[in-house]
């Protein structure tokens, strides 16, 4: 691991609302997929793993979600603009046994798949939040232009038996839009917010360790100290 990598892999996450917004939407079915995907490979291979059949389909689960994890990573820089250098500690050359060792006493391989399962609450938390806020926002600052083809030509809260406000003009509405300005305004800094949040969850996650980290600054050091002593 470079500098170079260490640098852009510490710069504060600063994700663009339109990504947040994407990201944050795609969350609950790529969270549903991933925890369908983990949960049935897992309890499948290891409830069949004493007669082996279940070797394939753990080998499956810990290579796919190797895959997932990487797919995730190029999400969050496309989407959220944040960079989450490579976890992975380097495999032996040789020998398959000796390479499937190194993976399973990896932390980037369960770590990988502690994400994927978390992305399924996460994603509802954030789907749920995302289109309460903006559909309302929208749904009030629109209220003005759409108040007038609804059923009797207005608009009742909290339905057509219980009225307790009536928007049966443009002059009543116009208060109701000026709030739906403030719920978008509120709306576009907590999903930037929530965009900030999750890249970092998703760095802290996907990322190196610590440990891998301070081995990174070492060895980037090291050729400093020797060309001093020189």
């Amino acid at each position: 691991m470079t500098s170079a990598v260490l640098e852009r892999d510490n710069t504060r996450p600063r994700p663009p609302v339109g990504g947040s917004l994407l990201y944050l939407l795609l969350n609950l079915p790529l969270g549903i997929a991933a925890f369908v995907f983990v949960v049935t490979l897992a309890s499948t291979g290891l409830s069949t793993v004493i007669i082996w059949a279940g070797l394939p389909v753990l080998a499956l689960l810990f290579l796919g979600s190797k895959a997932a994890a990487r797919a995730e990573r190029v999400r969050v820089h496309r989407l959220l603009a944040t960079y989450v250098a490579s976890p992975y500690r380097p495999l032996p050359a040789r020998g398959q046994r000796r390479r499937w060792r190194a993976r399973l006493l990896d932390p980037a391989t369960w770590r990988d798949l502690a994400y994927l399962v978390l992305l399924f609450p996460l994603g509802i938390a954030e789907f749920s939040i995302m289109v309460t806020m903006w559909s309302a926002g929208l749904s009030l600052t629109a209220l003005p232009i759409y108040f007038r083809f609804l059923p009797d030509g207005a608009y009742f809260f909290p339905g057509d038996d219980i009225r307790w406000i009536v928007v049966d003009s443009t002059l009543k509405a116009l208060p109701w839009a000026a709030l739906g300005l403030l719920v978008l305004a509120l709306s576009v800094v907590l999903t930037r917010a929530l965009g900030v949040a999750h890249a970092r969850f998703a760095r802290f996650i996907l990322g190196p360790g610590p440990r891998a980290k301070r081995l990174a600054e070492a060895d980037c050091s090291q050729p400093a100290s020797v060309h001093s002593v020189a």
